[in-house]
């Protein structure tokens, strides 16, 4: 009843834990059923090890959070080396979240995870590209365009290629992303937001501006997921704000044939579990066989 299927990969349910908000599992082994949650999107991985920003690195806001985290990563080859075979115990599906901070990184880590048995790439276009004054790769068309092909020459994987809320044109930006060879979009990443300390007269991120997350930003992460689904013909994983079961409803109506969940966790560790279980009541309740009934269904 909950099974989806992603470019021929078959996931238990459409519940996926989001890139950066579930580590590799680990910390959450003891708290999550890691068999129950349909996939698991690694931390950012890069193919340099980072440490991530300096200064404070997560601000709650109103309905929200905002993290400066950096990208802070073992490396892809030591996620391979020391993390794979962790997450390759539990029946959660394995995405690969790579990013980089230009072109030639992202396809060296590509040639690393190619030697995996993992079977979908999913690519954060989010990061700031250093070879161009830092603007990041998924804001321009073109800039995206080429990364995703470029990339796309190097792996036959599932690619999946991560939206950023902050592109000049969400709509435009799916598209020449599926033109370069995504075979999935998921969406929305973090919106780029700011906050300031009054009393020090200074933003609170030492990067002044950081990632929005949250229920605050679901009703646009919503209406996006729902324009990009009416211009392209690829599954979309939506994403921003998803709390609970009738969120992730809402996003599949809009388009999404699965959802991934972030904040969420850090508010209650088992939410996925929460959000799986509820899904599948309402279908009984509404005697839905199967979740392409209402995928896109507004």
């Amino acid at each position: 009843m909950l099974k989806v299927n992603i470019c021929g990969v078959e996931f238990n349910n459409p519940v996926i834990a989001a890139s950066g908000t579930f580590g590799f599992g680990r910390e959450f082994e003891p708290y999550v059923d890691l068999n129950k949650i349909g996939g698991i999107s690694t931390k950012g991985l890069t193919y340099y090890k980072k440490d991530g920003n300096e200064g404070r690195r997560i601000h709650e806001t109103a309905s929200g959070i905002m993290n400066s985290i950096g990208l802070q990563n073992p490396s892809v080859s030591e996620f391979i080396k020391n993390d794979l075979d962790f997450m390759k115990q539990f029946d959660a599906k394995i995405i690969a979240n790579i990013g980089g901070s230009q072109v030639e990184d992202y396809l060296k880590s590509i040639e690393l995870i190619e030697q995996t048995d993992i079977e979908i790439i999913e690519l954060n276009i989010s990061c700031p590209n250093v070879k161009e004054g830092g603007m990041a790769f998924g804001i321009k068309c073109d800039t995206a365009y080429d990364i995703v092909k470029k990339v796309r020459e190097k792996t036959n994987k599932v690619l999946m290629v991560k939206l950023s809320p902050n592109a000049e044109n969400i709509k435009e930006m799916a598209i020449s992303c599926v033109e370069a060879g995504a075979d999935s979009l998921s969406l929305v990443n973090t919106f780029n937001a700011l906050a300031i300390d009054i009393y020090k007269r200074k933003p609170i991120f030492k990067n002044i501006t950081a990632g929005l997350s949250g229920p605050a930003i679901k009703p646009i992460a919503l209406r996006m997921v729902k324009e990009v689904h009416d211009v392209v013909d690829v599954p979309i994983v939506g994403m921003g704000g998803i709390m609970n079961w009738q969120d992730a409803i809402e996003f599949i109506m809009a388009g999404s044939t699965a959802i991934q969940v972030g904040t969420a966790n850090f508010i209650k560790p088992n939410v996925m579990e929460d959000i799986i279980d509820g899904i599948e009541r309402f279908m009984i309740k509404e005697n839905i066989k199967d979740l392409k009934e209402i995928t896109g269904i507004i």
